[in-house]
């Protein structure tokens, strides 16, 4: 039960990806636009490490040793949490928010350090911590939460934010989101 609402909520995004503008749940529909900036991303990692801990529980672990798997999940989270650690201090030392909900807030357009790599390293950093998760947990099929949060992220807070930079800050940042992948 628990796989078949995860992967239907998944194409459901998926189809928003597609252009559909509204989901509908039996008789309820609702708005995607209203979702936009409205989660904070880390909010949105915690509901998806649930999800991904719930079809844990239902479906069949991978056979590995818990050395092996809980060194890769520990390397893993530890890269992870270097690249969001580096994109905060990289906005930190612009003085500009990090405040994913509040983007028209930005007083500068950071392009440095790890923004040369990434335009996300944030949301990146978040995504690999849960990729780590997925290789504690053991489980093959938890792994796809971490396409779930890619899939939200990038409609619902990415997409939103790079309309508010490039209100802001014009032809610099359409030249900066030309040279810097959105994620890696």
């Amino acid at each position: 039960m628990a796989s078949f609402l995860y992967y239907s909520l998944t194409l459901r995004l998926w189809g928003d990806f597609m252009g559909a503008q509204t989901v509908s749940v039996g008789s309820y529909e609702m708005s995607l636009l209203s979702l936009e900036l409205k989660v904070h991303p880390p909010l949105v990692a915690i509901i998806t490490a649930l999800i991904m801990w719930g079809i844990s529980l239902v479906t069949p672990v991978y056979p590995v040793s818990d050395t092996n798997r809980i060194s890769a999940a520990i390397v893993v989270a530890l890269i992870g949490g270097g690249v969001s650690l580096a994109g905060i201090i990289s906005f930190r030392r612009m003085k500009t928010t990090i405040n994913p909900v509040k983007p028209e807030r930005a007083s500068s357009l950071v392009v440095v350090g790890v923004y040369k790599i990434t335009r996300n390293p944030m949301y990146v950093g978040i995504m690999l911590v849960l990729i780590a998760w997925a290789l504690f947990l053991s489980s093959h099929w938890a792994l796809p939460g971490s396409l779930l949060f890619v899939l939200y992220i990038s409609k619902f807070q990415i997409v939103p934010e790079e309309r508010a930079l490039e209100a802001l800050f014009g032809s610099e940042y359409a030249a900066y989101k030309s040279k810097v992948r959105r994620w890696i």
